[in-house]
């Protein structure tokens, strides 16, 4: 590995061959002045520090070849599907099956050409056998599932089989596309005359990771994508979530007129012609900072209905109730180094990971090489310590199978620039669908200030950038900045806790940021204290103070009530030590068969 001897020298690290020095995050403040807790390995260019946990990274970048650069594909995780079973009863439609669809506008030709049959099964909904419509979905001419519906509109997808959008193959070489939100939607506009039509598998639903496999192969190439999702609450988030993916300038948005929610009512009561005259005048998505109350009239009758409602919580006792959070925002993170900022934001992107399915990508040189990371990520899904003997080989698989799907790390082999890392932010919010973006921290970007501007002006501009890529792509992105240096306190020896206002270059920092909050370790008292400093929004939180233990065991923080004097004991820490990934998948399986 190639020293990289500027950085070196930003990170304060001696370029003198010494393999134990002192830690440039944790130095200043220990009592111990002579102990080297840095251990400097100058072959793999990697520091560690034995005391605060914080890792250097400070080789050559672009000898990193983890992350894809432009020329490169985006790599797939190799995953194991079961094929759906062979079915022994399987026949034609009958005569009432039949009457149904044509009843619905859908004839016989039509059905039978898509491969649709029935079949009676076991629904789990009824815990009966039930007669049921089967959708086969297939890739490349191959079927990978099937969609059950019986008469009582209960669905079923075969368990552990590949899960892709209906009639894939159909649009993988046209220049369009209608996207649906069900397979009768998808029907009515093949009846239109319109073959490029895809459905979502398993209706309005904000995870949209089936279609990561195909967008480089199948929607990437598209001029034009018709979203045509019905028109409740449901529905304008399917909407909403692939007009993100996909990006303003390609959607199209389908409407169906009063009285109409989705394309096959539209073409019950109006007919074919009716449906090909909703993709003529589909909408453009409304010009990005021009709006008028019909815009956004179907949101405003659901907040009207059901009031402003609490952000996404992350299941942290008490935090909860002074933050919750929303994607389209920036969040400012301080905190003196050394202080747990880093740590913390990790456990917040496992949270909202398991908690809401949120992807996560990282712009953080200090956590480089991510097999210093990914480590530390794992111990916080599995509940145990990173050790062979502890953590089990079956554990360590899961963890790396749901990092792979849910966490990229971008290390530009390009460079550090502003403009590089948004690119490659922007592409992973089309081709996986993250929703949280973490740069940490700040001073690791390059800044290019232009001649002749201030670094107040630039700093507000560059937030600006921030503020606008969270709401255009509909990303939470969390900023972490340095405080400047702060002094402590002679009297009780230790730092005041930073504001945003504290951050060198820009009051903007506060200004700018929709959530804002601090990080400090108290190491007298074993506590860190998350500081809730700023939230824009009263439905979303309130400012307060939340404390936390810190489980040595699995890098979690576990919350609990500090007493607030020696008379006050403080409450029970109830440590956490179970495995996530299995609670959570017990948790989803009890919501998939309770919908």
């Amino acid at each position: 590995m190639e020293i990289d001897y500027h950085k070196l020298e930003e990170l304060d690290i001696k370029n003198d061959g010494t393999k134990k020095q002192f830690c440039p995050k944790c130095h200043a403040d220990r009592t111990n002045k002579r102990d080297k807790s840095l251990s400097v390995d100058w072959n793999s260019c990697i520091a560690h520090c034995h005391h605060c946990g914080a890792s250097f990274f400070f080789g050559k970048t672009e000898k990193i070849g983890h992350q894809p650069t432009k020329t490169q594909p985006m790599k797939q995780e190799s995953r194991t599907y079961q094929k759906p079973p062979r079915l022994t009863n399987a026949e034609p439609l009958d005569e009432n099956m039949k009457r149904w669809f044509s009843d619905r506008g859908i004839p016989a030709e039509v059905t039978e050409a898509e491969g649709i049959i029935k079949v009676c099964r076991k629904m789990p909904q009824t815990g009966q056998v039930e007669k049921c419509i089967v959708f086969p979905y297939t890739v490349e001419g191959e079927l990978v599932n099937r969609k059950y519906r019986d008469g009582a509109k209960n669905f079923m997808l075969e368990t552990g089989a590949r899960l892709v959008p209906w009639r894939i193959d159909h649009i993988r070489h046209t220049p369009e596309c209608i996207i649906t939100e069900g397979e009768m939607d998808a029907l009515s506009f093949l009846v239109a005359g319109r073959d490029e039509v895809i459905s979502v598998p398993n209706g309005a639903q904000k995870n949209l990771t089936f279609l990561d496999d195909f967008i480089e192969t199948h929607l990437e190439n598209k001029t034009r994508i018709y979203i045509a999702a019905d028109t409740d609450a449901k529905g304008l988030e399917l909407r909403n979530e692939l007009v993100r993916r996909f990006g303003e300038e390609k959607c199209r948005i389908v409407t169906y007129g009063e009285g109409c929610k989705d394309a096959n009512e539209l073409l019950q009561l109006g007919g074919v012609e009716a449906v090909r005259k909703s993709l003529e005048e589909a909408q453009e998505v409304p010009l990005e900072g021009v709006f008028t109350a019909g815009d956004v009239k179907s949101e405003l009758e659901i907040l009207f209905e059901k009031g402003l409602q609490q952000g996404a919580t992350l299941d942290m006792g008490d935090l909860d109730y002074l933050l919750s959070v929303e994607t389209g925002r920036l969040m400012v993170v301080t905190g003196i180094p050394g202080d747990g900022k880093s740590e913390f934001l990790d456990e917040m992107a496992v949270r909202l990971s398991l908690r809401y399915g949120w992807r996560c990508a990282w712009f953080s040189p200090e956590n480089f090489p991510v097999t210093l990371h990914h480590p530390k990520l794992m111990e916080k899904l599995i509940g145990k310590r990173f050790k062979k003997g502890t953590m089990t080989p079956m554990e360590f698989e899961a963890a790396v199978g749901y990092l792979t799907r849910n966490f990229f790390d971008i290390l530009p082999e390009e460079g550090y620039r502003v403009d590089t890392i948004l690119e490659k932010a922007e592409a992973l919010v089309r081709r996986k669908g993250i929703r949280v973006f973490i740069l940490d921290p700040y001073n690791c970007l390059e800044h290019q200030m232009p001649s002749g501007q201030s670094e107040t002006q630039y700093i507000s501009e560059f937030l600006e950038r921030l503020r606008s890529f969270a709401h255009r792509r509909q990303v939470l992105v969390i900023l972490a900045a340095h405080p400047t240096k702060m002094k402590k306190d002679p009297v009780s020896g230790r730092f005041p806790v930073p504001t945003m206002y504290d951050i060198s270059g820009s009051a903007a920092f506060f200004n700018k940021a929709d959530f804002g909050i601090a990080i400090e370790r108290d190491r007298t008292q074993g506590v860190t204290r998350v500081h809730v400093q700023k939230v824009k929004f009263r439905h979303l939180g309130q400012p307060g103070v939340s404390s936390f233990r810190y489980n040595q065991y699995n890098g979690r923080f576990v919350n609990f009530k500090e007493g607030g004097t020696p008379d006050i004991p403080d409450g029970p820490v109830n440590w956490d030590n179970t495995c996530w990934i299995t609670k959570n998948e017990e948790c989803r399986m009890k919501r998939l068969f309770s919908d």
